[in-house]
């Protein structure tokens, strides 16, 4: 008989770990070739980003007040639309956010120590994935901190910069809708970590008053902080300012009365970077975990540990793969690889909730939106030409 998982998190815990996916994901890996693809279309592309999000988010929402159990979209689409869904969403997203780990591991390498970033990531995907083996508590604590110090900062960079940086408003009007689509599917996986709220659903006290919380307002959040630096970022530095550099926020910095504090920027990028690392390796294995205990991956990965009350095999598998992606694979590999892989499992998801029952279904356009929008920004990042 399995151990069923602790219920320790409440909704602070679930938002934290929500925001520290979004945030370290999206500000300093996607701002900068979202703004190369669209230009001052980098508000609109990210307006539709964050309609997708919303209605991925709802969706999910609504999926895991019926099913509130470890698994995601696995477990959804199991139930509602069959084992073949199901075990591919499972697959996307174990696959796809493994990638992403390694994405997150590369960029925490690459702001700490540039020469050997390899190294660094490897050392970051083993470091955390031990401090998640003793106890789901203790990584959402950290996320909690990370999370503080990541959104303090970057909201005082985004008013810094709109109050001293000489912003222009005209920098701020999109002149052609050409790119947006792309964009938009870059800024997208910016907005992937509240997957990592429903992943952990069987953690969560109360799951239906939790959830309902810590969804929307870890989405809410993130769009807010997102906004802010965007509007900032496009007044002050331009969109060809942003696309030419690689590390945009430092170059919006520059153009303050700050500038000579960089370093802090590159600081604050590792931090952000871990912060989603800690929270995709928490969903990852909690997925590997629930398609164990359902015979679709070895079964011995579905072992909760006695003590800690963790899927603790699970976690090291998943450690070790995304350890092993990291020092195999670059960058930009990562991040393909993850995006497609994340628009597929939140298809499934839209598909799913269309079939819920009433008293959990959301209003119909939602997940049609979703389903379609994320099938959209799929066939963009393969057929739209350079997305990467």
């Amino acid at each position: 008989m399995t151990i069923p998982l602790a219920r320790r998190l409440g909704t602070a815990d679930a938002v934290t770990i929500g925001l520290a996916a979004m945030i370290g994901a999206g500000v300093f890996s996607a701002l900068g070739p979202a703004a190369a693809a669209a230009g001052a279309g980098l508000l609109p592309a990210l307006a539709l980003a964050a309609l997708i999000a919303y209605c991925n988010a709802t969706s999910t929402l609504r999926l895991a007040l019926r099913y509130p159990t470890s698994g995601g979209a696995y477990v959804y689409g199991r139930e509602r639309l069959g084992a073949l869904w199901g075990n591919l969403a499972g697959w996307c997203f174990v696959l796809g956010k493994t990638a992403s780990c390694a994405a997150m591991a590369l960029t925490v390498g690459q702001y700490l120590w540039p020469a050997h970033a390899r190294p660094v990531a490897v050392a970051a995907v083993l470091g955390l994935t031990a401090l998640n083996y003793f106890g789901v508590q203790r990584g959402a604590r950290l996320a909690r901190v990370i999370v503080a110090i990541v959104l303090v900062c970057l909201v005082a960079l985004g008013v810094l910069a709109l109050t001293t940086g000489a912003p222009q408003a005209e920098r701020l009007v999109p002149h052609s809708p050409t790119g947006v689509l792309t964009a938009a599917a870059l800024l997208f996986f910016a907005f992937a970590g509240y997957a990592r709220i429903a992943t952990l659903g069987e953690e969560v006290r109360d799951p239906r008053r939790t959830l309902t919380r810590a969804v929307p307002l870890a989405l809410a959040i993130a769009l807010a902080v997102y906004t802010l630096l965007a509007v900032a970022a496009l007044a002050t530095v331009g969109a060809q300012g942003l696309a030419a550099s690689p590390a945009p926020l430092r170059t919006v910095l520059e153009i303050t009365p700050l500038r000579e504090y960089g370093w802090v920027i590159s600081i604050l990028g590792a931090i952000a970077a871990l912060g989603a690392l800690l929270a995709l390796v928490l969903g990852v294995s909690r997925t590997a975990f629930a398609m164990a205990r359902d015979g679709n991956l070895p079964r011995l990965l579905a072992a909760v540990h006695p003590r800690h009350q963790v899927p603790h095999r699970a976690e090291v598998v998943v450690g070790l793969l995304a350890a092993t992606a990291a020092a195999t694979l670059d960058l930009r590999q990562a991040i393909a690889f993850s995006s497609f892989g994340v628009l597929l499992y939140y298809a499934v998801a839209n598909a799913a909730a269309w079939t819920l029952e009433p008293e959990f279904r959301p209003a119909r356009w939602i997940p049609i939106a979703g389903l379609v929008g994320c099938v959209l920004l799929a066939g963009v990042l393969i057929w739209g030409g350079g997305a990467w």
